[in-house]
């Protein structure tokens, strides 16, 4: 699996990741024992590449760059960790589910807000809006 080679753009492309956001998270360690070609240029291989993808995964879950730091030094120190490892996704996961069940919420207000300006619009009921009325006084 580790036979291929990739350059930082080929990476970035293999990956969907910025260019810049690459040269950062290699710059603070996140990404462990990239090579270096003969002009001093990273290297990656495709362990790499699957391990860039995993950061991608882990930021979209909300977790912050020293987080992945501490994800990383666990994976790092092998098997043992496993059960520290799956009590951090764990609480990611509820925090997601937080964050979900907000944007739920958001969507049914939304949605409450458009029946009622359709009602409006198609003459099915009368415009009242308390704002207005308290602030018309």
């Amino acid at each position: 699996m580790a036979d291929k080679r990739y350059t930082m753009l080929q990476a970035c492309r293999e990956t969907g990741m910025t260019y810049e956001a690459l040269k950062y998270y290699c710059n603070e360690g996140l990404v462990p024992e990239v090579g270096r070609d003969g002009a001093n240029r990273r290297v990656f291989d495709e362990y790499h590449i699957q391990w860039i993808k995993d950061l991608t995964c882990l930021k979209k879950c909300g977790l912050s760059i020293r987080e992945m730091k501490a994800y990383l030094a666990l994976c790092l120190e092998g098997p043992s960790t496993i059960p520290k490892r799956k009590e951090m996704l764990s609480e990611k996961k509820k925090a997601l589910l937080k964050e979900e069940e907000a944007i739920r919420d958001s969507l049914a207000y939304i949605d409450r807000k458009q029946d009622f300006y359709q009602s409006v619009l198609d003459g099915k009921i009368e415009y009242q809006s308390n704002l207005v009325a308290r602030y018309r006084k």
